[in-house]
């Protein structure tokens, strides 16, 4: 059994290169966009929606309120970068139960790329929210002499986010192949039901931290009223 689906080459044309890893992380991007379109195809704001539109609706209801909950303000500029996160990560931790699929979440290349991607959006929301000397001050605080440590902080936190990620889902898959081969059918089924529940966790993990971080970044005040609670007095 492969371990390390980067290993895993479908194809290679020089160095064009399709792993596991590569074509997996397709199929996740494949659903999604089938499922955002049978969510959105007949879009109404009226009393009667559809089942897709309805679990849309539910899904993003709940990203706003949890959004709002760490960072205190309007939802709306965070929501599409946060929300995407954790859609990718939950929908490539649940497909795990796919035969001949191999979750992208798994491979280190593609987590640290989800944390890389968080360290970069740390500092871009807080630049728009506060503007470059206000933000750069954050590293000085509460003197400059925190300078290199706030610095090392970001890097390995960054660190800490992809291998988090990498390790709970690789583990867990691994853990499940090998039952598979060792044990009875049911042992590992049972395992994978556990896998898709550690799998969704870790996905709503890698969601708040991402949240806390751009939190702390934009360092809003924490009197802000709730914007869904707005939309629910009108």
């Amino acid at each position: 059994m492969e371990i390390n689906s980067d290993k895993v080459i479908y194809f290679k044309a020089g160095f064009f290169v399709i792993n596991q890893t590569i074509a997996c992380t397709w199929i996740v991007m494949a659903v999604l966009c089938v499922i955002s379109w049978l969510a959105t195809r007949s879009i109404t704001s009226g009393p009667k929606i559809s089942r897709w539109q309805g679990l849309l609706e539910t899904g993003i209801a709940m990203c706003r309120s949890q959004i709002y909950d760490v960072m205190k303000i309007d939802p709306g500029p965070y929501l599409p970068f946060l929300g995407g996160l954790f859609l990718f990560i939950f929908t490539s931790n649940v497909l795990e139960s796919v035969p001949g699929y191999h979750a992208p979440t798994a491979s280190l290349s593609t987590t640290a790329a989800l944390a890389v991607s968080v360290f970069i959006a740390v500092p871009v929301f807080g630049i728009m929210k506060k503007g470059v000397i206000e933000f750069l001050k954050n590293y000085t605080e509460p003197s400059v002499i925190m300078l290199p440590f706030n610095i090392i902080s970001e890097l390995s936190r960054t660190v800490s986010l992809a291998v988090r990620l990498f390790g709970n889902i690789m583990s867990g898959s691994l853990i499940g192949g090998v039952l598979l081969m060792i044990v009875p059918l049911f042992v590992p089924v049972v395992m994978q039901l556990f896998g898709l529940l550690i799998g969704t966790v870790q996905a709503y993990i890698f969601f708040t931290l991402a949240t806390v971080f751009i939190g702390s970044a934009v360092a809003v005040s924490t009197g802000t009223k709730n914007p869904n609670k707005r939309k629910e007095e009108k």
